[in-house]
């Protein structure tokens, strides 16, 4: 049914290829509820895997990881099979790996503080450009100072030294209100009512255990189970972002390869852009502009092509449109947009065909050999290989017991970071005051015994002695060959570049 140098996806009047060669020029998955989107991303991933690329799903219904399962009995899918007269059709399974930022449904995703970075970190709390500047800060001065901020108890103690040494720190960083630090602390709270504690840990993820093949040169399916994260759009859609900009830091420039090296798809894609600000949906755009010279492809999948900003939805080559809904002049508006980003076919009225598509069948333009956008055609996308539904608990068991992965991340462990370091700083702060003054308090003993001191003897001028704070924050600026062991420098989304 596919060759490594085309997959066929969908079939109409005629078949219709998507080239692996432009895979890397993203793709957009659209159309109401119910007309076929998960049917068209499972077909795409089985091709993708078919050819040795992995592919990363976030599962939202948990209908996804039954693509581990080879298909087969659903009279539907054979109707279907017979209709559009796939002699060659075989049902099978796909290599997949099953993941779960709680821990429970897949591997354990996890990552830290620093490495999401403070723009993300800014998206996750809901925060205004006030209360970004100063988490900004708080992300200088642990850098500056070498201290890790691995969990939210690291970010908590970080930004009450920050807030409690305010005035030390604003000629140099700017000003810094304790409006603010209070807000970012309420935040860090619903974060972790959220489940934010099961997130930020280590280890980390390793995004490169994303790119792999098994031992018959299928690529890898990364299926997320996101039911539960779902809850959190805001969770969700960070999360993601922060996957994409984990392989955007990750992986080297290679230019345009004969296939991509992983696929990754938006489900909900929406929620990336919804009261995001401008910074961030700049980054966005700019790193899906760049991710494809790193053999990314990205592919969004929604209701409506509008859902995404222009210069995104100007970047996605190709397209399968599955049918709108026009009862309302704001749907008809969407239906004659989602229409004009094709290259029309003079044998299809595409804003008419576009309301009249049947569940399974869709407008689908892909980019051709040369890089140009196909016309548009009518097309059933061919059913998938893999069972439709959901998949039993026991299997989904199996299939993480199984797991390369199984014993890399189901354990965490806590490391020096930012909270132990501050803790060490404050208690040697208070054993030196407390010294300090019960020395004093020998002294007035001393003196009220009746002896003087010597004023004839020369004396000495002390230095006057740095702050218990400022102490410590030198203390921790030496420290960061012992707890980075590298330099801290951040990406395009404020992540941390490891080196």
């Amino acid at each position: 049914m596919s060759e490594i140098n085309k997959l066929l996806i969908a079939k109409g009047n005629k078949e219709i290829f998507l080239y692996p060669k432009m895979a890397n020029r993203h793709g957009l998955i659209a159309g109401a509820t119910g007309t076929g989107k998960t049917v068209s991303l499972k077909v795409m991933s089985e091709a993708f895997s078919s050819i040795g690329v992995p592919v990363f799903l976030a599962d939202i219904k948990g209908d996804l990881a039954t693509i581990s399962q080879a298909g087969g009995g659903n009279p539907k899918i054979d109707e279907r099979i017979k209709a559009l007269e796939l002699s060659d059709f075989q049902y099978q399974s796909f290599p997949t790996i099953l993941w779960d930022v709680f821990g429970q449904l897949g591997h354990p995703v996890r990552t830290t503080i620093s490495e999401m970075g403070p723009l993300l970190i800014s998206r996750l709390l809901g925060l205004n450009e006030t209360q970004t500047g100063v988490l900004n800060i708080v992300f200088k001065v642990a850098d500056d100072s070498g201290m890790l901020l691995i969990d939210l108890k690291d970010l908590r103690h970080m930004l009450k030294y920050v807030g409690d040494n305010a005035e030390e720190y604003t000629t140099e960083y700017g000003n810094i209100s304790k409006q603010s630090i209070g807000a970012i602390q309420r935040g860090l709270l619903v974060l972790e009512e959220q489940g934010g504690n099961n997130f930020f840990a280590e280890p980390a993820l390793d995004i490169m255990d994303f790119i792999k093949t098994d031992e018959n040169g299928k690529g890898y399916i990364n299926v997320l189970a996101s039911e539960k994260l779902f809850e959190s759009p805001t969770l969700y859609s960070t999360f993601l972002l922060w996957l994409l900009s984990e392989l955007f830091e990750e992986l080297p420039e290679v230019g345009d390869l004969e296939k991509p090296k992983i696929v990754f798809f938006f489900d909900e894609a929406h929620l990336l852009f919804n009261e995001a600000p401008k910074v961030l949906i700049d980054k966005i755009e700019q790193v899906v502009r760049l991710i494809r010279s790193k053999g990314v492809g990205v592919y969004f999948v929604t209701h409506n092509p509008d859902d995404l900003p222009e210069k995104v939805l100007g970047q996605l080559g190709n397209r399968v449109q599955h049918a709108l809904r026009a009862y309302t002049p704001r749907e008809q508006a969407a239906v004659k947009a989602a229409a004009e980003t094709f290259r029309q076919n003079p044998e299809l009225d595409v804003m008419q065909t576009i309301t009249e598509l049947k569940t399974g069948e869709a407008l689908v333009s892909f980019l051709d050999q040369e890089g140009r956008p196909s016309i548009v055609e009518r097309a059933f996308v061919l059913p998938p290989r893999s069972i439709l539904g959901t998949i039993e608990p026991d299997q989904r068991n199996d299939l993480i017991k199984r797991s390369m992965y199984y014993h890399k991340y189901e354990e965490t462990y806590d490391r020096e970071s930012a909270y132990e370091i501050l803790k060490k700083k404050i208690d040697l702060a208070e054993k030196a005051r407390d010294e300090e003054a019960a020395q004093r308090e020998r002294e007035r003993s001393y003196n009220n015994t009746g002896r003087q001191y010597d004023y004839g003897r020369k004396t000495t001028t002390k230095r006057k002695t740095d702050s218990a704070m400022t102490k410590m924050a030198k203390s921790a600026a030496s420290s960061i060959g012992r707890t980075v062991g590298r330099e801290i420098i951040r990406g395009i989304f404020g992540l941390i570049l490891k080196r």
